[in-house]
């Protein structure tokens, strides 16, 4: 299996594309890179998953329904993971970003990516799923907040965003499944080098969020939302359900 994931630029901004293999139980890193154009980007899903079994994790509402307001899966994000400053933009047809988003969705069900908002977890087959990072950081890496490398002055985001690297490289490799990171790109002081970075650090996690969900299944992940309105896959929290794997030698924390 392969585990596709898409920062996606929702209006036409660069995205962050990753793609993880999975090998004897274990994921490596197999691509991470950056793509703007949507044909750019489709044509990397293709190379990468091939015709062989794969799930693209998508970070955008790829189904949207309601022409206005927000769907009830934006709604249950802000619910639970509000308070943690993770909920997620209302999606509706009236904003400039869902005729791209949707494409996305729609081109990824053309290729054979079904939308899967129910899983039996390590069934083989070509899925699509809608994922949030942040909600996922929080709940994966038992924070009582989300990283804050997104907004803010530029010293204190690439603050966050280190500190978001070494949680990768040092918890990732620990859980089921595990992802053994050799390492992650070094951080770059000017402002777009380090966009371009964080970029690809989400695609790394919606792919290993796309990992999780086909791994586990509801055993160990929410499903906000349904497949007719949209919907949202999160991993549930660490310190209730998932337990660590050994770590590695290489000392982690």
């Amino acid at each position: 299996m392969r585990f596709l994931g898409i920062d996606f630029g929702w209006q036409g901004k660069p995205s962050g594309v990753a793609a993880l293999q999975m090998k004897d139980g274990c994921l490596r890193l197999a691509a991470m890179e950056r793509r703007t154009e949507m044909d750019c980007i489709l044509s990397w899903v293709d190379r990468q998953a091939r015709d062989e079994p794969a799930v693209v994790a998508v970070d955008a509402p790829t189904i949207i329904n309601n022409q206005t307001g927000m769907r009830t899966a934006d709604r249950m994000m802000h619910s639970l993971f509000g308070k943690y400053h993770a909920g997620c933009y209302p999606a509706n047809l009236g904003r400039p970003y869902a005729a791209r988003t949707v494409e996305l969705g729609c081109a990824l069900e053309q290729r054979g990516f079904s939308h899967a908002d129910q899983i039996e977890p390590g069934k083989p087959g070509r899925f699509q799923i809608e994922v949030h990072p942040h909600a996922a950081n929080v709940q994966l890496f038992d924070l009582p907040r989300i990283i804050k490398y997104k907004k803010g002055r530029l010293s204190d985001r690439r603050l966050e965003l280190e500190r978001y690297r070494t949680l990768m490289l040092t918890r990732l490799p620990r859980l089921i499944p595990s992802l053994n990171l050799p390492s992650l790109p070094e951080l770059p002081f000017a402002g777009a080098a380090m966009k371009e970075i964080e970029d690809k650090m989400d695609a790394v996690m919606c792919a290993y969020i796309g990992a999780h969900w086909w791994h586990w299944g509801v055993a160990r992940n929410l499903v906000c939302g349904s497949r007719q309105e949209g919907y949202i896959v999160v991993p549930s929290p660490v310190k209730y359900s998932l337990p660590l794997a050994p770590a590695p030698r290489r000392g982690v924390l």
